[in-house]
């Protein structure tokens, strides 16, 4: 009952918070609405005991969430990440096209001669899934984790044009006065 319970508010969480990044009105607020959204969906799938997948899910996002955030501040200043815009561009063509691959895709899985089941599930589906996802490649994925770090501190790092405790100059000099 009580997994009804969370699985259902974070189903509701999550498409919530999907609406809103086309609803609200700058692209920060929607990179977090982003954000909100994958982490419920990452923490549903926790609740399904796809612990592997879920991690996964909600570490991605919230580092793809935080990069693009710093790229914002980097690139865009402070304020025109928060200044009102449209998120939604060429609405009748987005429409058009999400329409015309929702079709295709709903006539794929009506349509197609799906095959029966050869052998038996493995015993556990996490362990497994991470294995054909991941092989051999858990040290890359550690490395690639530094990368990432690292590129966040030097984007912070050259996207502030002084440091935490320096005064800008005409600060430094009304003070001397």
């Amino acid at each position: 009952m009580v997994d009804d319970i969370v699985f259902w508010a974070l189903a509701v969480v999550a498409v919530a918070s999907g609406i809103a990044v086309f609803r609200v009105d700058s692209m920060a607020r929607a990179t977090y609405a982003l954000a909100v959204s994958f982490v419920a969906v990452g923490l549903a799938l926790l609740l399904f005991g796809l612990d592997y997948l879920g991690v996964v899910v909600v570490l991605m996002m919230v580092m793809e969430m935080a990069i693009m955030a710093i790229y914002m501040i980097m690139f865009m200043g402070m304020n025109p990440a928060l200044m009102p815009m449209s998120m939604v561009h060429g609405k009748r063509t987005s429409l058009a096209v999400a329409g015309l691959t929702f079709a295709v895709l709903a006539a794929g899985i009506l349509l197609v001669d799906w095959p029966e089941r050869r052998g038996a599930p493995a015993a556990d589906l996490t362990l497994a899934v991470g294995r054909a996802v991941m092989g051999g490649k858990m040290l890359v994925m550690m490395t690639v984790s530094a990368v990432l770090f690292a590129t966040i501190v030097s984007a912070l790092v050259l996207a502030l044009p002084r440091g935490r405790y320096d005064a800008p100059a005409d600060d430094a000099e009304e003070a001397a006065s």
